[in-house]
């Protein structure tokens, strides 16, 4: 396993929910035709269309960055392998569950994946569930090949990079977003994240959380099977090299964005998802304005912590 000994910890800032509802639901009326934001008790996401393996996003809530691209591009770094319940220790938070983005261990997997973590870690007395979903190119027809992680797999690893929000997984008080008719430029997660950048520019704030995207179509990506044998150089050879696709609603999503980087070399926003009908991956945007529907449950982090950051560092590859 990679050293995630070291690691850095930086604490946010924390507004209270009712203000937090405020400045999203200002900020998100500038990129969507109809916007609804509430504080509400957390939906059970045990129950449909969730399955996640908490009833809640609520109890000690923070995020981490672990690796980074610099450990894909432009050349793939396979021997960086974090396990989710070693990183829950290190978030002083043993037993966390988390959710977020990021790349399957190649070794365990013995190819290169998309992950959509969603793993409820061990605890003293209690194995770690794992309901993470893989999505990879299917080499019979090259699209999309959504698994259930634990049908195949029975750790909790992952490689190279990780963007995780953890908490205890318990019920609370959460962010509910409701937004509809995308009248704007950006994608729901990257409205939410430049709200909160305009609204305190001083401050660095981080949420972590699940929304569906209910209506519409998405672009996404999916990494290939085999890493790139040439240096992905440039953000235009990383999406060359990525697989690209258009997919259906219901989508179900699972993302963590930072307001402001406090100088932990991170990556801003990223969002995977998982489908009932067979699709996952990397999310971007939806590909229907006009039609595009959301509902999803944020809260924000108290710390974010960085976790084995690359010493060489750059931007490709972040978007």
């Amino acid at each position: 396993m990679s050293d995630i000994r070291k690691t850095e910890k930086v604490q946010l800032h924390v507004p209270d929910l009712e203000e937090l509802r405020a400045v999203l639901k200002k900020g998100l009326d500038d990129n969507f035709a109809e916007v609804q934001v509430s504080v509400v008790e957390c939906p059970d996401l045990t129950e449909k269309p969730f399955y996640f393996p908490v009833k809640g996003l609520c109890g000690s809530p923070r995020v981490t960055d672990v690796g980074g691209v610099p450990y894909l591009v432009p050349v793939v770094q396979k021997h960086k392998e974090y396990d989710m319940n070693a990183i829950a220790k290190e978030l002083e938070l043993p037993g966390a569950f988390m959710l977020g983005a990021g790349a399957v261990s190649s070794r365990v997997v013995g190819m290169n994946a998309e992950l959509i973590p969603l793993v409820r870690t061990e605890a003293e007395g209690r194995p770690a569930v794992n309901s993470s979903y893989l999505a990879s190119i299917n080499p019979v027809d090259g699209q999309c090949l959504q698994e259930k992680y634990s049908q195949k797999f029975s750790d909790c690893n992952f490689g190279m990079l990780g963007n995780l929000y953890a908490c205890e997984g318990r019920p609370g008080k959460v962010i509910e977003v409701r937004a509809k008719k995308r009248t704007g430029q950006d994608s729901i997660v990257t409205a939410l994240r430049k709200t909160l950048e305009a609204e305190y520019p001083d401050k660095s704030l981080a949420m972590g959380g699940s929304f569906i995207m209910q209506k519409g179509k998405a672009k996404i990506h999916i990494m290939p099977r085999e890493f790139s044998v040439c240096p992905l150089d440039t953000d235009e050879d990383v999406n060359n090299w990525l697989k690209h696709f258009e997919v259906n609603a219901p989508l179900i999503c699972q993302s963590v964005l930072v307001s402001k980087d406090p100088g932990l070399d991170l990556r801003v926003e990223h969002t995977h998802f998982f489908s009932h009908h067979g699709e996952g991956g990397h999310y971007y945007i939806d590909t229907t304005p006009d039609s595009v529907e959301y509902l999803g449950y944020f809260m924000p982090a108290e710390f974010i912590y960085r976790i084995d950051r690359p010493k060489e560092t750059h931007s490709v590859g972040r978007d």
